[in-house]
């Protein structure tokens, strides 16, 4: 087929004025960024057992057998437990939902003994819908939630900081700042997704912000790599062309890399079962965020602050080929 690869069909050369849009989508940017931020602590996240404290188990009972649950929350409740969650997740057997599974979720009252109401609730449930399987039970107490969501946000607060440090070493400060100033952004837009859609945040979503800083910062690197060489190679060209440039030289990689990554979390999404759905939709998200921020967050900033353009004066070495030098 000749429109086979897909690739083949994207232009092998571009030439967009992205800089052009860059204080329209910059602004934009910031507005989002800042109902993010209010949307953080007002409604707040959506803490799950591992950040908020409580305790979650697997229900199950053999193919075919539907557990109500509604009989299965209203048993729960009635031992006075709060945030009773039931939800129908696929069977490790068959990767089908097919009703014999649950995955129930309840906040365990502060200095309870987290062993006893446990089996409190194995009884109650026992007693309501009859015989049935427990497994996955995980108890996190209100103490360690606390201390692993503390631990969480320094995680994410390290990995910028080491970016910034790595692209500093690596280039100059100015691109250390585009490049952090664009992390931040993505990460904020990504818990601004959470909040929207009141996706669990669990240490699941810790693990798909790491790797939406990661991602964000590889496709950075790459457009930095490639300002860099222009600015050694088009000494007199405008800083804003030279960006719009090296945007469209490396447009099709970050396209084809984007879309690749996207297509694999889609299938993750829809056939991962409830709990890897949110990390998938976040670090989906996340992606295509972290490439709009490549382009219109991370180097506008550095047309903002400005570059010497004597630091990018060397030029190119020829290079050697069959004892010939060719520029």
């Amino acid at each position: 087929m000749r429109g086979w690869p897909l690739i083949k069909l994207l232009p092998s050369k571009t030439n967009f004025r992205f800089v052009r849009y860059s204080p329209v989508l910059g602004t934009l940017s910031i507005l989002m960024c800042v109902a993010a931020l209010v949307g953080f602590f007002v409604p707040g996240l959506n803490m799950g057992i591992d950040f908020s404290g409580g305790a979650s188990m697997e229900i199950s009972k053999p193919a075919g057998q539907v557990i109500n649950q509604d009989e299965v929350s209203s048993a729960v409740s009635a031992l006075g437990l709060q945030d009773v969650g039931v939800q129908g997740i696929a069977r490790l057997d068959s990767n089908a939902v097919d009703g014999s599974t649950m995955l129930l979720r309840f906040q365990v009252p502060e200095g309870a003994d987290q062993t006893e109401i446990v089996q409190q609730v194995e009884t109650a449930i026992t007693e309501t819908i009859g015989e049935v399987t427990y497994s996955g039970v995980s108890v996190v107490g209100s103490k360690v939630s606390g201390e692993l969501f503390q631990k969480g946000l320094m995680a994410l607060g390290m990995a910028t900081i080491l970016m910034f440090l790595y692209i500093w070493f690596r280039f100059e400060p100015q691109f250390g700042l585009g490049a952090v100033v664009g992390l931040v952004h993505d990460v904020i837009m990504t818990f601004g997704l959470i909040v929207v859609m009141q996706l669990e945040f669990s240490l699941n979503m810790v693990a798909a912000i790491l790797t939406v800083i990661g991602y964000s910062m590889n496709d950075t690197v790459v457009v930095f790599d490639r300002l860099r060489e222009n600015l050694r190679k088009y000494k007199t060209m405008p800083l804003r062309e030279v960006i719009d440039l090296s945007i469209n030289e490396t447009l099709s990689r970050t396209i084809v890399t984007g879309i690749t990554a996207v297509m694999v979390l889609v299938v993750l999404a829809a056939l991962g079962g409830e709990v890897l759905f949110g990390f998938s939709i976040a670090l989906m998200f996340g992606i295509i965020v972290g490439t709009y921020s490549s382009v219109y967050v991370a180097a506008p900033v550095i047309l903002l602050w400005g570059v010497k353009r004597g630091e990018f004066a060397e030029e190119a070495k020829p290079i050697k080929l069959g004892g010939a030098s060719r520029p």
